[in-house]
């Protein structure tokens, strides 16, 4: 039984902290686990950014809100799930990521988690565990499944390489050059072909 793993931002969604630095003209939002592979380091910069600035998660809901998927994400998704078991793998929130994940289907999703304060704003953030996508490709492959991962940041290497295949998805260019051991793909159609060919050469279990 195949099992396929995707990243959800720069994957099959927009890069939620991308298109909140754009509303709000805070550039500094716009830094990513496309530029930032500590991603405790990153998310302790993001809670600052928000305290400095008086922005609370209804803010960032907001945003959200109006925010829908890559161009051919869902069409992509429909047709890998009438072929394998596909599950989110994302170091996003479930605070955040309702709305995107209505659009797309309610596909599986594991993510983290947001605390709250009483006057609304962001005042910590918890992992479901460190390195949690590496973590569940791992336990997945111990239930006896073949899995093919997917993804386009830093955050999602390390899940690639505990995966049977694994995938960068139109990478940024630092990421191709420090993990060249992962073939590239331009856009979701190749992505499905290599999907289908790795699924082929793996064969079943």
């Amino acid at each position: 039984m195949h099992l396929v793993c995707l990243d959800l931002e720069g994957v099959l969604a927009p890069e939620i902290w991308i298109a909140f630095a754009e509303r709000t003209g805070i550039a500094a939002f716009a830094r990513t686990t496309r530029d930032e592979p500590d991603y405790d380091r990153l998310m302790r910069y993001r809670l600052g950014l928000l305290r400095e600035h008086g922005l609370k998660l209804a803010d960032i809901q907001q945003v959200i809100a109006g925010m829908g998927p890559l161009d051919g994400a869902k069409e992509f998704l429909d047709a890998l799930r009438t072929r394998y078991q596909v599950v989110i793998l994302s170091d996003t929130f479930y605070e955040f990521a309702d709305p995107l994940m209505r659009q797309l289907g309610r596909p599986t999703l594991m993510c983290h988690r947001l605390e709250v304060d009483a006057e609304g704003f962001v005042a910590a953030y918890r992992l479901r565990q460190p390195d949690q996508k590496r973590r569940a490709v791992e336990a997945f492959r111990s239930l006896n499944f073949r899995v093919i991962a997917a993804g386009d940041s830093y955050n999602d290497t390390s899940m690639l390489g505990a995966a049977d295949a694994g995938f960068l998805i139109h990478p940024p260019q630092n990421v191709i050059d420090e993990f060249p051991q992962f073939p590239v793909q331009a856009n979701l159609a190749e992505l499905m072909t290599s999907i289908d060919a790795a699924a082929l050469r793996l064969g079943e279990i």
